[in-house]
């Protein structure tokens, strides 16, 4: 044998053992692996959607109505092992939808769903079956995902309970409150019940749950996704969105939802301009050369949030970024908060009859009627809920007495205000060249459940109103804890249609960062480690 085919057959041979070898991998929680993570498990054959399912399962039955009792989840879905067999059969067969295919969702339960019921978290729809899926719940299904769950929320999108699923609880503190509206999903993503959840945004409902909760959350540019077959709170505020545990989950679940949608005119604002992937966008070192606005006027409500914020701030400097501080003007603080809670409720009274038209006959059509049927509803409502006299004297004292659509007072917010608060962000984001505003998405901690009555709504100057009032994004990433261990989140907030900008920045700072921490009442469950392939 020649030197040189002695030397051939050694790299052939090594180069057999290579392939041969196992892929290295490493064990860790389920809940804790990104959906990438989860992806690549079930391609290296260590994970099956089936599995995945039961490990999810498994969590809600130790969480949300024994140990804790967090009361997240209002219904599960019976088929959802047979739906997560089906797709294991799928991708054994060869066809694998991406990396959507077999993962777990859960859903705000103001989502239509054709094989579960969408209450809006009221007794007053217990029951509804909407006619077909809602069409960001159809682009889920479509991309290979679970809908397994519908969970709790503030009624009808609004406050942080409902008179079906009664009070869910903060997995990081009990006696805290998750948040509203999405309290439920914000919840059910905490506590690993899915790897990704859904929820609605008029007024900081995705965002504040987020925060609260300790995860990351996406309230996207509005017309983005579409509005179709969601029960609407106010049309030209509400935003659905994605929430998860890390910004890569937001990113690989976005572009699965978008597109435009003949059934919702204003997604053909996104022509041109929404992705089909934005994981391209998730790369380290993507503050260096960044410039961020830290609006400061929303700093000072409580000294452990803005130290979380300063830190932050100086983590993002620290990787390259430079910082401009952005102040407001005092007219706009004073009023932006006041003006979400104006327009809403006066576009609620006339969208929700226009949702109501799909549900079955024994269901309220209008907002006159809601208010009749809270009026005689006497029995307790599932699960030991009851009647949620806050929400339904909302009903009859605000939103039935709101100014008509063609009302000088609405159109003025409407067609006046909403551009005027447009015209001024891009302006502070050209003169000082900013990508993003980033700011406390809540700025205090997560408030008592047993607190005094907070004040009323509109009182309070939120940050939380700038994304709503422009229709721009907002990421919620987690930034850090205070001194009694609740999560604290920064905003990147951008200008429309900047999600991947966002997420490049958000993914960044949180790789910088790594302040996500499991909920003290959620621990790891036996059984619940996963084998990953190690990247």
């Amino acid at each position: 044998m020649t030197a040189f085919r002695s030397r051939l057959l050694g790299v052939v041979a090594l180069a057999a053992a290579f392939v041969a070898a196992p892929v290295s991998a490493k064990q860790v929680p389920f809940d804790q692996a990104s959906i990438l993570d989860l992806a690549a498990a079930m391609k290296a054959g260590t994970l099956t959607a089936e599995k995945l399912t039961e490990l999810c399962l498994a969590r809600i039955q130790a969480f949300d109505r024994a140990g804790p009792k967090l009361h997240a989840v209002i219904s599960l879905n019976p088929k959802a092992l047979e739906i997560a067999r089906a797709l294991d059969a799928e991708r054994k067969a060869g066809k694998v939808r991406g990396p959507l295919h077999g993962i777990p969702v859960v859903l705000k339960d103001n989502y239509d769903t054709a094989d579960m019921p969408t209450t809006g978290g009221s007794v007053l729809l217990e029951g509804n079956m909407a006619p077909d899926d809602a069409n960001m719940v159809k682009r889920l299904r479509d991309a290979g995902a679970i809908i397994f769950a519908k969970v709790n929320l503030g009624e009808f999108a609004n406050g942080n309970q409902s008179s079906i699923g009664g009070q869910s609880l903060n997995p990081h503190d009990l006696t805290r409150t998750p948040a509203g509206s999405s309290g439920g999903t914000g919840v059910a993503i905490a506590a690993g019940y899915a790897p990704l959840g859904l929820g609605t945004d008029t007024g900081g409902s995705i965002r504040g749950p987020s925060s609260v909760n300790g995860i990351v959350g996406l309230k996207p540019t509005h017309g983005l996704l579409s509005h179709d077959g969601i029960i609407p709170l106010a049309l030209t505020l509400d935003m659905g969105g994605p929430m998860a545990r890390n910004v890569s989950d937001i990113a690989v679940s976005l572009g699965a939802m978008t597109g435009i949608d003949p059934a919702d005119a204003f997604t053909k604002k996104s022509e041109g301009k929404f992705q089909k992937d934005y994981t391209p966008y998730l790369k380290t070192g993507s503050l260096k050369g960044a410039r961020i606005g830290v609006a400061r006027d929303y700093m000072g409500a409580d000294p452990d949030v803005d130290w979380i914020i300063d830190s932050a701030v100086m983590a993002m400097q620290k990787e390259g970024a430079t910082v401009v501080d952005v102040r407001l003007p005092k007219w706009f603080l004073d009023s932006a908060t006041q003006f979400v809670f104006t327009l809403y409720p006066a576009e609620f009274k006339v969208q929700i009859a226009d949702y109501l038209k799909t549900t079955g006959p024994k269901y309220p059509k209008n907002l006159d009627q809601l208010i009749a049927a809270a009026h005689e509803y006497r029995s307790m409502g599932a699960d030991g809920a009851g009647p949620n006299l806050t929400r339904w004297q909302y009903f009859q004292n605000v939103e039935s007495k709101a100014a008509a659509l063609d009302d000088p007072s609405y159109k003025a917010m409407h067609d006046f205000y909403l551009p005027m608060t447009r015209a001024l962000l891009e302006g502070t984001f050209a003169k000082d060249k900013l990508d993003a505003f980033v700011y406390p998405t809540t700025t205090t901690r997560p408030e008592q459940i047993a607190a005094p009555p907070a004040p009323p709504l509109g009182s309070v100057k939120s940050p939380r109103s700038l994304a709503n009032l422009s229709g721009f994004p907002d990421l919620i990433v987690p930034a850090g804890f205070t001194t009694d261990d609740l999560p604290v989140t920064i905003s990147f907030f951008g200008q429309a249609f900047s999600e991947p900008r966002l997420l490049a920045l958000g993914y960044s700072f949180e790789q910088a960062t790594h302040a996500l921490r499991r909920p003290v009442n959620t621990p790891v469950l036996p059984g619940g480690m996963i084998e990953v392939p190690d990247k």
